[in-house]
């Protein structure tokens, strides 16, 4: 006989999960006391329920495995929502449990809002944001459950699943050798013509290759190096920064819009795109989608057949299969990739005229925020973990950031909440706690995600923080200078927006802080000291209005970007290809 709350445990242990991320609460205590029994398994009392919901997606991303977040019924469970939804936008493996009122509390379908205290239906709640979503009341179920989320989580496109756990079932015991066992079963893919794909390729001048989120995975990176050595054109899509190693001449660019000029002049370009893993949504191709790649063909890679089947691009070869598989497949099979000169000449003029230290010396008044990122560029240790707020900050970053092979990055894509940055650096950390993370803040999610900050001093984490402070929310003000005539309402000082003291911040959560302006750019002897330290804010100050360049404006095609070149320097761009 076990207790379930004990076997749960097992079973995360077992699945090598090191680190459960939680609030306790009554409903969940049974579960948390078993974790605290098992040596081989720690408990972080998180401060906030969707700080332990990103934490864990943040412990997923850098451990390859699952993340684990619990919380108790009720307000607890309804907390962790917006983590679940980042999860599940994301494609990131997560188990979240909550505990639940006893059954014999639970309302079920009865007329009424309300049965037990702080008895809420969560599974409703999240079943448009999970992958599988279950009240488990029957303890019998448990281990058949447990197995089956850890499989639907892990399986495809990966994503959240969420039990729920009745407090009764938590602390009944059970017979194994009595309950069912579950099987996954074998998803098979659509067949792939690969005469089709190779002669496509075969046959195109101008190839480029695409790199989504659903590419990072160890398979799909080797093989990728292995292409980027054949020097062909390669970019990504903001889920897909630092998968590839930037480094390398055939790196172009992230491409969207906030992308790269030369990469979103390059791509819409090419006569054949191979998108590995990647939505192609209209953040990417722009919402005038029929512009997007209009004389080219995309052999779209995804494991997910609904984003094959369900797309407004018409021009695609679907190809349902995981990344790492099709570009095994694709190097065994030696596939020839024709470049023409005329293409790789283009792609080079590209990289010289159009990126983004030519866009930034161009096109951007105040250049601190860009300068700043260039420093922390050049600053950071060779196997930093990247993880990248919401807003400018999160624009300045990708667009300037030139990672190497061993660093990542990591930053919220589809669902995009402020307050990312703190709590997924906790769970990079957690799960290695050797590789320097560096958060990259604006002060709003710094100040949304404050509740994080006790978990670095208390665990003595090692993470820089980084809070670009403009004392506005940028983004949004930007926004507001285009379409509102600049009337700044929730965003600045004047509109009602406020920044903390940051620095007492600091020492009120016992993390060393150093303030850096536009003086400090070029002092070596204060860069020296910020990654001297375990654990450390810097709050980066910033004067004056602050934009992100470049910008993509509402339908217009994705290689138009804000703001415009003159009309006969566009034309030269045009006209490259034919010319040369």
């Amino acid at each position: 006989m076990r207790k379930i709350s004990d076997y749960i445990v097992e079973f995360f242990v077992k699945k090598n999960v090191k680190v459960v991320f939680g609030y306790i609460g009554g409903m969940i205590t049974h579960l948390v006391d078993s974790i605290n029994k098992n040596e081989e398994i720690n408990y972080i009392q998180v401060y906030h329920e969707q700080s332990g919901a990103i934490a864990a997606e943040g412990y997923a991303r850098i451990t390859g495995n699952v993340g684990v977040a619990i919380a108790t019924s009720g307000p607890g469970a309804t907390n962790m929502i917006t983590g679940i939804a980042n999860a599940y936008f994301d494609s990131i493996p997560v188990i979240y449990i909550t505990g639940q009122v006893n059954s014999y509390e639970f309302k079920y379908d009865k007329p009424i809002r309300q049965l037990g205290f702080q008895e809420t239906d969560i599974i409703s709640m999240v079943k448009g944001i999970t992958k599988y979503a279950k009240l488990v009341d029957n303890p019998d179920d448990i281990p058949y459950e447990l197995e089956k989320a850890f499989s639907i989580a892990n399986e495809g496109r990966k994503g959240p699943v969420l039990l729920d756990i009745p407090m009764n079932v938590q602390r009944t015991d059970i017979e194994l050798s009595k309950c069912k066992t579950f099987k996954a079963s074998v998803k098979r893919h659509r067949h792939i013509d690969w005469n089709i794909i190779i002669d496509e390729i075969k046959s195109a001048k101008r190839p480029m290759i695409l790199v989504g989120g659903g590419a990072n995975d160890s398979k799909s990176i080797n093989q990728l190096d292995y292409l980027a050595s054949l020097n062909i054109p390669i970019v990504c899509s903001l889920m897909g920064k630092g998968i590839v190693d930037e480094m390398k001449n055939s790196f172009v660019g992230m491409i969207g819009s906030y992308g790269n000029r030369c990469a979103n002049m390059a791509i819409n370009n090419c006569d054949i795109l191979i998108a590995l893993g990647t939505r192609l949504d209209t953040r990417q191709t722009g919402a005038q989608y029929q512009s997007f790649l209009k004389n080219g063909k995309i052999l779209h890679v995804d494991v997910d057949e609904n984003e094959l089947d369900f797309h407004r691009l018409e021009e695609r070869i679907s190809i349902h299969s995981p990344v790492g598989e099709f570009l095994d497949e694709l190097v065994k099979r030696n596939v020839t990739f024709n470049r023409d000169d005329k293409w790789m000449n283009f792609i080079s003029y590209l990289k010289e005229k159009y990126n983004q230290k030519m866009e930034i010396e161009r096109f951007v008044d105040n250049k601190i925020p860009y300068q700043f990122m260039d420093l922390i560029n050049s600053l950071a240790p060779s196997n930093a973990v990247f993880t990248v707020d919401v807003g400018q900050n999160q624009m300045w970053a990708a667009q300037t950031l030139k990672l190497t092979k061993n660093q990542k990055f990591f930053t919220s894509g589809g669902h995009a909440p402020m307050g990312y940055a703190l709590p997924a650096a906790v769970g990079c950390a957690m799960g290695n706690y050797e590789k320097r993370i560096i958060a990259i803040c604006g002060d709003g999610g710094f100040h949304i995600s404050t509740q994080s900050l006790l978990l670095i001093s208390q665990y003595n984490l090692p993470i820089t923080i980084f809070v670009f402070n403009n004392s506005s929310l940028g983004m949004i003000t930007q926004f507001q200078s285009l379409y509102f005539e600049k009337r700044l309402t929730g965003t600045t000082y004047s509109g009602g927006y406020l920044v903390p003291d940051i620095e007492k911040m600091a020492e009120a959560y016992s993390i060393k802080y150093k303030q850096f302006s536009e003086e400090d750019i070029y002092d070596k002897c204060k860069q020296n000291e910020i990654f001297s330290h375990r654990h450390i804010i810097v709050e980066i100050l910033i004067k004056g209005e602050t934009t992100v360049s470049p910008k993509l404006e509402y339908n217009k095609p994705i290689d138009e970007l804000y703001p415009y070149l003159n009309e006969s320097e566009f034309m030269i761009y045009k006209d490259f290809l034919k010319s040369e």
